[in-house]
């Protein structure tokens, strides 16, 4: 039997050193076929949807109005009970409860975003909005059931690495709507375009078709009424309201500082002197890699760790990350650690200069110590991000009950997107107020009670 579902996993003896086969394994070549699947729906409507509404003459007030539609993702945990409840069956074939919603959800995912190439934003808006609203909806109820298919296909040790790579594939997914679609855009027609991005589902179709469903643990819900007041009732019963409390506020909290940090890096970057061009080739190139770095890294290292360890050493780090960020507003021609990066840059750029001679190329680089300090300290941002993604994600995934894991991990993560909300919303106030120096302070300071609480949630005693 797994461990109860509020106790935070640790390594089991037998466990503490299980090779190369706890890294690489079916189970994470799935988790990344389902993390490319799951997060290519947002992606397209964040990046490729925008791009064609307004190469197509939309406005951009009422591009502004589209974000509304990804109100689904902060809202899956409302149907999400039907998940739990209900399994879908096909003529001759009896997929399962996860498998069947999985692969039901992933084909109108694909028919909608297919479906967009056929109607034009400048003769029919409401129609384009009614489609996107509809890509939003079928992708916020595949990641309903891609959640606790991944929860209940891991073992507790293969939480952190698994959720990691379900991460990290997400991200990964951008590049297709992001870019790959945007290059095509200006050589085909829309139309091809989006039937392109709605083909890169079929990788998951067929990842959906060929896995086994999960073991069920325990009885399902029986009926509606079960499947939306059961979970609830047994997350309250599992220590009380008190603990239950506890568990909530640290999901709110958790990420708090770290998000609410990085929700106006753009503008801090432009505020303290960075061109556009620095911030697109410097921080976002480097912020990909480190990300993608740090998801990784901290996966493997939550299977040695365990995932309560995890959280309060790369909280920990994230803190120190966030301070970065102060150090960055205050840095002046001055600075000592700006002098010394001002020397390795110098090193760096000779040593490169050598490097091409040998090949015969001539290179003038000249590497900027300030450039360096932004790749440096939103590199330690976005590395450290990763590393808590991966923590955090695997401690949600290991809250939930497995009979209930639909509407249980819908509920946690839903919760766990309002700090960004809240966040967006707040802080250009805030940074108007108290300037960028004392905001990042600030920061790291809301950071404070989420790590506070992880002395009840997980005891670093507990080697959990």
């Amino acid at each position: 039997m797994p461990n109860p579902p509020h106790e935070v996993p640790a390594l089991t003896a037998h466990e503490e050193h299980p090779g190369w086969r706890a890294y690489l394994n079916t189970h994470m070549l799935i988790c990344v076929f389902l993390g490319f699947t799951s997060g290519l729906p947002l992606f397209t409507l964040v990046y490729l949807v925008q791009a064609w509404l307004r190469s197509e003459g939309v406005n951009l007030k009422e591009i502004g109005l589209f974000a509304l539609i990804q109100f689904p993702y902060t809202w899956k945990f409302v149907w999400a009970p039907l998940m739990d409840r209900y399994v879908p069956r096909l003529p001759g074939w009896r997929p399962g409860r996860r498998r069947g919603w999985m692969l039901l959800t992933q084909i109108l995912v694909a028919g909608a975003i297919a479906a967009l190439g056929f109607v034009s934003p400048r003769d029919s808006i409401w129609t384009v909005a009614a489609l996107t609203a509809l890509v939003a909806f079928f992708g916020a109820s595949q990641d309903i059931v891609i959640d606790a298919y991944r929860r209940e296909l891991l073992s507790d040790t293969q939480q952190g690495l698994g959720n990691a790579v379900h991460v990290n594939a997400y991200k990964i997914a951008a590049l297709i709507p992001g870019s790959l679609a945007l290059i095509l855009s200006d050589h085909l027609p829309w139309t091809t375009v989006f039937a392109v991005t709605a083909a890169f589902m079929l990788p998951g179709m067929i990842m959906t078709l060929v896995v086994r469903e999960p073991e069920v643990h325990g009885t399902p819900p029986k009926n509606l009424r079960d499947a939306i007041i059961l979970p609830f009732r047994e997350f309250v019963q599992r220590d009380g309201w008190r603990g239950a409390l506890f568990v909530l506020a640290f999901i709110f909290l958790y990420k708090l500082g770290d998000t609410m940090a990085t929700t106006l890096s753009t503008s801090f970057f432009l505020d303290i002197g960075f061109s556009r061009t620095q911030i697109g080739v410097i921080a976002k190139t480097t912020a990909f890699g480190a990300s993608l770095a740090g998801g990784i890294i901290g996966g493997v290292w939550l299977v040695k760790i365990g995932i309560g360890r995890g959280l309060w050493i790369f909280g920990a780090l994230q803190m120190i990350s966030t301070l970065g960020f102060a150090w960055l507003a205050q840095v002046g021609p001055d600075s000592p650690v700006l002098a010394a990066l001002y020397d390795f840059t110098v090193a760096t750029s000779h040593l490169m200069s050598k490097l091409f001679a040998v090949f015969g190329a001539s290179s003038q680089m000249q590497l900027d110590p300030k450039s360096v300090a932004l790749a440096l300290v939103f590199g330690l941002e976005t590395f450290a991000t990763g590393l808590t993604m991966a923590a955090f994600t695997a401690y949600i995934a290991s809250t939930t009950d497995p009979r209930y894991t639909a509407t249980q991990f819908a509920l946690f993560t839903s919760l766990a997107s309002v700090p960004r909300t809240l966040a967006s919303a707040a802080s250009g106030y805030v940074v108007a107020q108290i300037g960028w120096f004392d905001y990042f302070l600030a920061c790291t300071a809301l950071a404070l009670p989420g790590m506070l609480l992880l002395v009840r949630i997980a005891p670093w005693r507990l080697r959990s």
